[in-house]
């Protein structure tokens, strides 16, 4: 597995195919490995790079009080060593949604495209921010693991826990690397993130939203609201998923990307 040096930080990532590159993010409580059932649909057409996010998997965390915007940096460190000033394709799961759309917003003319995979550009309500504190407090008081073990569940469909409880377990060993201080920094940074939307307004380039169609993260609502607003979009629901398409529906998540990408060339 690669590595680089960001800020005096170990940054690992994976590589996978050749030609254009694309850059898939994970999420909160994950690694890039997650993204592993997508990468024979890809690999075959694309160099896809698959990053740990600082703090996630091999990657050494950030110095505390790390932002979104940090996340995207490393990023795009990681793609400049790579890839040098090539263009590429981004994609990012729920957090590392946020991190594309930090990406977009400060370097969309290194993109050919970026797309939400059950992920948001808008900011977290008063609301979302007082559950998240109340998170906080949890791991603080009980410890991430154990916190990552109540949430994780609700991450699925009904019918995905009843039918594939293999995946609760599957998703939480990815997160047992990262430390208490990594998810707290996590939440920290979600919360202080700003509003983006107005990056997806403003798009010039091709934007994919992947969306679950019981997703209680990012809602149906929601998602279908943002998808309107670039002036050139891809849209996909996934009506069995919730909040982990790459795993419950993991050929159509795959067929969406690559039909996207192809796409894209033509635009």
């Amino acid at each position: 597995m690669p590595e680089i040096h960001f800020r005096n930080k170990k940054l690992f990532y994976r590589v996978y195919g050749q030609g254009t590159p694309v850059v898939l993010l994970h999420g909160f409580g994950e690694t890039g490995d997650v993204w592993n059932r997508q990468i024979k649909a890809l690999e075959s057409n694309y160099k896809l790079i698959v990053p740990d996010l600082p703090g996630s998997g091999k990657s050494e965390a950030l110095d505390h009080g790390f932002t979104i915007d940090d996340l995207a940096d490393t990023t795009k460190a990681i793609v400049d060593y790579e890839e040098r000033n090539n263009k590429f394709h981004l994609f990012g799961h729920s957090m590392g949604g946020y991190t594309t759309m930090a990406f977009a917003e400060k370097y969309e003319d290194r993109l050919l495209s970026y797309g939400l995979v059950h992920s948001s550009s808008y900011p977290d309500t008063e609301e979302k921010k007082e559950v998240r504190k109340k998170g906080i407090e949890f791991i603080r008081k009980n410890g991430g693991f154990t916190f990552l073990k109540t949430i994780t569940p609700g991450l699925f469909s009904e019918t995905s826990q009843q039918n594939h409880p293999e995946y609760i377990t599957e998703l939480l060993s990815l997160a047992t690397g990262i430390t208490d201080e990594t998810l707290i920094g996590y939440y920290e940074a979600m919360m202080r993130r700003p509003d983006r939307s107005e990056v997806l307004a403003k798009s010039h380039v091709p934007v994919l939203f992947i969306i679950g169609k019981y997703d209680g993260v990012v809602p149906l609502e929601l998602s279908l609201r943002q998808a309107a607003l670039p002036a050139k979009t891809t849209s996909k629901i996934l009506e069995k998923t919730a909040h982990m398409g790459m795993w419950e529906e993991e050929e159509l998540t795959g067929q969406a990307l690559a039909n996207f990408l192809e796409n894209s060339r033509r635009v």
